[in-house]
């Protein structure tokens, strides 16, 4: 007998009811099929394979595909008191075996794994012991090779079906065409399954893509325009920074977020967005997967991306809540040979991935047959910079490693730090005597590390600020100045990039076994952009109904609210503009800006009947660059 489903959503997530299909996913799991969800970004997936779990005695094992994704399931599990591990990389194999021993004898609901981790012996051993109630397969479009995020190891998800046989699996995913529908089913081996897909419209966002050449002056249009939280989305750090910057110059609270940044900065930049203290986060795609906001009023893409799958899923993040919001793409006229010189031309062919896979073994002084388990910290730039690599090209080179199970890469900022007291005790305490302001955060460290005057310790700098009340860069100056003083031997390394290897090196022979699918991984990719490109360049077809069409979702149905459905010329004619134009010049003079906002024509036209005026000498520039009537 299983619990009521109902009375579990309202213990544990405070809902009344259920929403779209959830219910009738739940309950065909309850009744042991297998079952493939496709629900939009905030669809609430993760309650289709939680409740049930939650019903029923056992364990859920859920396989992931992003370390960022397991852990904030597994901390909103914990927060709602539920009981739930995750095997992520870098955990040693006392430590994993403990953490197995759990989920047979400590009442775990849930066992969180990547695909890579459920190849291990160790884990398909356990698996078979535990009483497991649901098999949930999270994101499985990284199944198909025609999925935008493809991982290979993926396929190996449908030995659950031999280690825990006759449960019922479920798959889910926010974005799949039909083509990987087929691809789910197929290579999951599911059986009878029942299919539910909810409708992926979102009719309370509205699409809009805007053209311009001073893309600045349309972001701020629209940051004024539509008030309430928001994300930006831009393709590389420094844009975030600026962004953000420009932002605040302009009296709108803003931060910034990318994978570069310390995990306790994370943290608090996250919670001030959260809490609404900061308006708007200006990211790169590392930011929003897993984040739970319902109230995001407008999503803006400042760069064209990579697909439309991972566009929809982004511009999904707006308006969870149900309210109207806003998703917009700004774009110029050299913004798509951008997009294609960025995703296109740096697409590494497998000459290159092999040679990028033996530089890293030489970058790690890795040698021929042996495999380094542990987590390794990976300067990027400064590994592109001493083989002379393209960044772009060799980031990508590493990714097909990632995603074919030959690395792991996990964007984290690491600092590790390690000190050693040299002196003699009676040196340490002269230096204590004679240095009585920094004297307490000695004592702190030498009581926190009992060994640290013996060997090389590794000491944690946010603890200490913790315990001593002074910031980690004041930290960092007395630790110095004690290196400098001969006192201690200490070492700040910091990388933004972690790599675990996975297979022993074996140099072409490793490449070999999935050569031909980095020539799949390259033309998905080619056909990802062309219908991104696509999306950008349609002027006819409405936004919603464009998007969902390349879901799968055949509607004829108008949003009604984006770009193209409202389009309407609100000057009839040429002469009528130039008459409007000249109406205003009468009065006083304007810029473009002025003009554009005053009359409201489209921006191309209004510029061709400027520079028609101006040759015709009807009108002129001043000196602040405004137009003045002759």
């Amino acid at each position: 007998m299983h619990k009521d489903t109902t009375s579990i959503l309202k213990e544990f997530w405070g809902h009344d009811d259920f929403r779209g299909s959830q219910k009738e996913i739940i309950n065909n799991v309850l009744s042991g099929k297998d079952v493939l969800a496709l629900m939009p970004t905030g669809g609430g997936k993760s309650i289709c394979y939680q409740v049930p779990s939650l019903a029923m005695e056992g364990i859920c094992i859920v396989v992931s595909p992003l370390v960022a994704l397991i852990q904030d399931q597994v901390a909103q599990l914990k927060k709602r008191n539920i009981k739930a591990v995750a095997l992520t990389g870098g955990i040693p194999p006392d430590e994993l075996n403990d953490l197995l021993d759990n989920c047979l004898y400590g009442n775990y609901k849930f066992l969180y794994l990547s695909p890579e981790r459920l190849q291990q012996t160790i884990v398909q051993e356990r698996i078979p012991q535990m009483n497991v109630n649901l098999i949930a397969i999270d994101e499985a479009h990284c199944i198909s090779q025609w999925g935008n995020d493809f991982r290979p190891a993926y396929l190996g998800c449908s030995i659950l079906k031999e280690l825990a046989p006759n449960k019922p699996m479920i798959a889910l995913t926010a974005t799949a065409t039909p083509r990987v529908v087929n691809d789910i089913v197929e290579n999951l081996e599911l059986e009878n399954v029942a299919i539910f897909k909810d409708s992926f419209s979102r009719s309370n966002i509205n699409f809009r893509v805007k053209r311009s050449e001073d893309k600045l002056y349309q972001f701020k249009k629209y940051m004024d325009k539509v008030p309430g939280s928001a994300i930006v989305y831009v393709r590389s750090r420094k844009m975030s920074i600026s962004l953000a910057n420009f932002l605040i110059k302009n009296g709108i609270s803003a931060s910034f977020f990318h994978g570069g940044i310390p995990k306790s900065d994370k943290e608090e930049k996250l919670n001030l967005w959260l809490s609404g203290k900061v308006r708007a986060m200006v990211a790169t795609n590392a930011f929003g997967m897993g984040v739970d906001k319902p109230d995001v009023r407008l999503v803006v893409h400042y760069h064209i991306p990579d697909s439309l799958e991972s566009y929809f899923q982004e511009a999904g993040r707006a308006g969870r809540d149900g309210k109207p919001s806003t998703a917009i793409i700004l774009t110029s006229k050299e913004d798509k040979d951008k997009a294609k010189q960025q995703f296109l031309s740096t697409l590494p062919d497998v000459a290159f991935v092999k040679k990028v896979y033996s530089k890293l073994n030489n970058y790690f002084q890795i040698s021929y047959g042996e495999l380094i388990t542990d987590p390794l910290a990976f300067k990027f730039n400064e590994f592109c910079k001493r083989y002379e690599f393209n960044p772009n090209m060799t980031f990508n080179a590493i990714r097909i490693l990632d995603q074919n199970s030959v690395l792991s890469l996990a964007e984290n900022f690491k600092e590790k730090t390690t000190l050693q007291f040299v002196a003699s005790k009676s040196g340490i305490f002269e230096y204590l005597d004679k240095n009585r302001k920094t004297a307490p955060i000695i004592q702190t460290i030498l009581r926190t590390y009992g060994g640290i005057t013996e060997y090389e310790t590794k000491i944690n700098l946010y603890m200490l600020s913790k315990k001593t009340g002074a910031s980690e860069e004041y930290l960092k100056q007395i630790l110095q100045q004690l290196a400098d003083d001969g006192i201690v031997e200490y070492q700040n390394n910091t990388s933004d990039l972690e790599i675990t290897f996975l297979v022993p090196r074996e140099d072409d022979h490793t490449i070999n076994l999935f050569a031909k699918k980095i020539k799949d991984f390259n033309q998905v990719k080619q056909n990802n952009m062309a219908a991104m490109l696509g999306y950008i360049s349609n002027k006819k077809v409405c936004r919603s109904v464009y998007l969902l069409n390349y879901f799968g979702e055949k509607t004829a149905e108008k949003c009604g609210t984006c770009d193209i459905c409202t389009k309407k010329e609100k000057i009839a004619s040429p002469y009528d503009l130039e008459k409007r134009i000249m109406e205003l010049l009468e009065i006083r003079p304007h810029s473009s800006r002025q003009l554009e906002k005053a009359i409201g024509a489209n921006e191309k036209e209004l510029l061709k009947t400027l520079e028609r005026l101006l040759e015709d000498e009807l009108i002129s520039l001043n000196f602040k660059n405004e137009y003045i009537k002759k």
